[in-house]
């Protein structure tokens, strides 16, 4: 355990305030398993309340000093959670009625500027974290994401159940998050944050 592990939520998030992302980083792993539980029992996909972990995390980060004036913020982050799952859901909705439109799934195009280029670079740390991932968790992890497989396809072809693969992805994603908050600066991290939940 690290020391942070220990402090108070009062002085974290005054740390935080101050733009201190290692404390940052022990307020994402102190409370992303509740922002996703809360989440999850809304939309009922790991996929959705993974990406709603993110939006969540992000706009904590962007209020700035204001973080430190929440007195409440176990309840303040069931509330952005709630607004953030709400605002997801519309967008799904709209997404699913353009794609009707077009009668096709279709991706944005994006052009080489600096943005582009900022996402391979912090592609790269991301996929040195999967390197690292154990044998299994790395396979199942590379055929739900690069082959774009379903669970059942990938316990079927791996001949494991459906909640294995399941709880490889589980371990796999945290050790990546985990990974990635210790290896990049805040900017990067949730880059990456981005890039994992776009997968997922």
């Amino acid at each position: 355990m690290h020391t942070e592990d220990f402090i108070d939520e009062k002085t974290l998030l005054k740390r935080v305030s101050a733009g201190e992302v290692r404390a940052f980083s022990t307020v994402f792993h102190r409370y992303q398993a509740k922002v996703y539980a809360y989440a999850f029992k809304i939309v009922k996909s790991d996929a959705i309340a993974e990406e709603i972990v993110q939006e969540v995390f992000v706009k904590l980060w962007n209020l700035g000093e204001s973080i430190a004036d929440i007195e409440n913020f176990e309840g303040f982050l069931r509330t952005l959670t709630r607004n953030f799952t709400l605002n997801v859901l519309r967008r799904m909705a709209l997404e699913f009625k353009a794609d009707k439109i077009r009668g096709t799934n279709y991706r944005e195009d994006h052009n080489e500027t600096e943005e582009y280029i900022i996402f391979k670079d912090s592609e790269k740390i991301l996929n040195q974290g999967i390197e690292k991932l154990p044998a299994q968790q790395k396979m199942v992890y590379q055929l739900c994401h690069q082959e774009g497989l379903k669970y059942e396809e990938v316990a079927e072809r791996l001949n494991i159940s459906k909640l294995t693969v399941k709880t490889h992805m589980q371990h796999a994603l945290r050790f990546l998050r985990n990974y990635i908050s210790t290896h990049t600066d805040i900017a990067v991290f949730i880059i990456l944050m981005e890039i994992l939940n776009k997968k997922n």
